[in-house]
C-alpha cells in the first residue's frame, strides 16, 4: 500500500540510493525532491620526499612485518639495491601466502636505504586491482625488505616475448586496458610515474596486469638529466617535452602508455630497435612515430599516435584511453581493419644496425631462421634491400610456412624498411 501523510517524504528518500557516478538522482514523484549523492573525497599521493624524516613516511604509509613471518625461497632478479625474490609470508591465520621480497644489500648506506624504502611510502599509498599491492615492509632488522604480492608472470615485456604470438587480439586489448585502469587511478590521485614501460608492468598467473616499480627517483644529477633505478631518463618511452624540459606530467604518462600498448600488439619488441637513443629524439621532434606492429588493428594504432600527440594538450586522457578500448572490445568488428606501414622519418645513422650485416644470410643468422638461407638465395634475396618489400604472403613460397617464424621474419623486415626509408629521407 502507498504511504501518505508526513512522513511520505522521509519514506521516498530511504528507497532511492544514491548515485555512485556523482550525478543527481530526482526522487519518486512529481514534486522535484533532490536526493544528494554521497560523494567519495579522493586520496591525493603526498610524496614521501617531502618528509624531513623519510623514516616517518615509511611509517606512515607501510605497515611493519615480523622479519619471522618472512621466509626467502629463490633469487628470482635483482635491482640497484639488492635482490628480488620469491617467497613465503606466515599470516595471522597460520597459513601461508607467496610474496615477492626485495631486500637491501648488505654494506648499503643510510642515504640507499631511504631510497629502497621510499618505493615502500610511494605503493603504500595504492590501493587497486591494476597497480602492485604492498603487504609490508622489514626494518627493524637487517636486511630491509619490501613485500608485496606475488605476479607469477613476472614483467610484461618478458612474458610477452616468451608468448610470441599465442594471444588474441581481444586479450591483448585486455592487457592494455589493465594497465590503462591502474594508470587511470595513479593519474586521479595525483601521481605521475614517469617511468611507465612493459618490463615494469607485472602480469599473474590470470593475465591480469599491475603496474610497478615506483622507484624513479626525481633528483637532477648535475647533467639536468633524471635518474631512474634502471639508469637514465628512458628517453624511448618518454614524452618530447618530458626529455627536453624535464615537463612530466600525468600527459607525459599518456605517451608512455602509447608506447607500451606497442610493446603489447609487437609482443615485447623493443621500441626503435636498435636506433641511439639520439637519432629516437630526433626523428620524434622530426615527427616520426613507431609503425603499426604486425597485424595490428587500425583503431590500436591509431589510439597510439593519439598518445603521441605533440602537444600534451591534445593527448586523450586514460579515462578516454579505457572508454576506447572498452568499446573496442565489446566491438570485434571494429577490429578488423588493419593499420598500413607508413614511411617513417629519421636519420641516417641509424643505418649502423643495418652495417653490421654483409648479406641477406648474415641477417637471418642473426633472427636464428638461417635454415631458410638457401630458400632466400635461389629466389634471388642476397643483399638487405633486396628483401625490404616481401609481405607475408610472399614467405609459404620461400619455405617459411611456419606462424611464429613468419612473424619474426617480418619484424626483422619491417625494421629494415623503417632504416632504409630513413636514409632516404635523409638523402632528399
Amino acid at each position: 500500500m502507498s504511504q501518505t501523510g508526513p512522513d511520505a517524504s522521509k519514506a521516498r528518500k530511504k528507497e532511492v540510493p544514491p548515485s555512485e557516478n556523482g550525478h543527481l538522482i530526482y526522487a519518486n514523484g512529481t514534486n522535484g525532491e533532490v536526493i544528494l549523492p554521497h560523494i567519495k573525497k579522493v586520496k591525493t599521493y603526498v610524496d614521501p620526499f617531502t618528509y624531513e624524516d623519510p623514516n616517518q613516511a615509511v611509517k606512515e604509509f607501510a605497515t611493519e612485518i615480523d622479519a619471522t613471518q618472512i621466509r626467502i625461497l629463490e633469487v628470482i632478479g635483482g635491482g640497484e639495491f639488492g635482490d628480488v625474490c620469491s617467497g613465503l609470508m606466515l599470516m595471522p591465520d597460520k597459513t601461508t601466502i607467496k610474496v615477492a621480497v626485495k631486500t637491501l644489500k648488505t654494506g648499503a648506506t643510510d642515504k640507499d636505504r631511504s631510497d629502497f624504502l621510499s618505493e615502500a611510502s610511494i605503493m603504500g599509498q595504492f590501493d587497486h586491482p591494476n597497480v602492485i599491492k604492498l603487504l609490508g615492509v622489514v626494518t627493524k632488522t637487517r636486511p630491509a625488505m619490501i613485500v608485496t604480492e606475488f605476479m607469477e608472470n613476472g614483467s610484461l615485456d618478458k612474458y610477452l616475448r616468451e608468448n610470441d604470438g599465442r594471444f588474441t587480439v581481444t586479450q591483448l586489448l585486455g592487457m592494455m586496458r589493465g594497465v590503462g585502469f591502474g594508470m587511470r587511478f595513479l593519474s586521479e590521485m595525483n601521481f605521475v610515474h614517469r617511468d611507465l614501460a612493459a618490463r615494469n608492468i607485472l602480469v599473474n598467473e590470470h593475465l591480469v596486469c599491475k603496474v610497478a616499480d615506483f622507484g624513479l627517483s626525481r633528483r637532477k644529477e648535475l647533467d639536468g638529466a633524471y635518474e631512474t633505478r634502471g639508469g637514465k631518463i628512458p628517453i624511448r618511452w618518454t614524452a618530447p617535452e618530458a626529455i627536453g624540459y624535464k615537463k612530466f606530467t600525468s600527459a607525459s604518462d599518456v605517451w608512455s602508455l602509447g608506447v607500451v600498448m606497442w610493446e603489447i600488439m609487437s609482443y615485447g619488441e623493443r621500441p626503435y630497435w636498435n636506433w641511439p637513443n639520439q637519432d629516437v629524439i630526433k626523428a620524434v621532434e622530426k615527427g616520426y612515430r613507431l609503425p603499426p606492429p604486425m597485424e595490428c588493428p587500425e583503431a590500436i594504432h591509431q589510439l597510439m599516435l593519439d598518445c603521441w600527440q605533440r602537444d600534451r594538450n591534445h593527448r586523450p586522457t586514460f579515462t578516454t584511453i579505457v572508454s576506447t578500448l572498452d568499446r573496442l572490445i565489446r566491438n570485434p568488428n571494429a577490429l578488423r581493419p588493419l593499420a598500413k606501414n607508413g614511411s617513417p622519418l629519421g636519420l641516417s645513422s641509424s643505418l649502423n644496425d643495418l652495417s653490421r650485416f654483409n648479406s641477406v644470410s648474415d641477417w637471418l643468422d642473426s633472427l636464428k631462421m638461417g635454415r631458410y638461407k638457401d630458400s632466400f638465395t635461389a629466389a634471388g634475396y642476397v643483399r638487405l634491400e633486396d628483401i625490404a618489400r616481401l609481405s607475408q604472403s610472399d614467405l609459404p613460397r620461400l619455405g617459411v610456412t611456419l606462424a611464429g617464424h613468419q612473424k619474426k621474419i617480418m619484424k626483422g623486415i619491417h625494421s629494415i624498411r623503417a632504416q632504409l626509408e630513413q636514409a632516404a629521407e635523409t638523402l632528399v
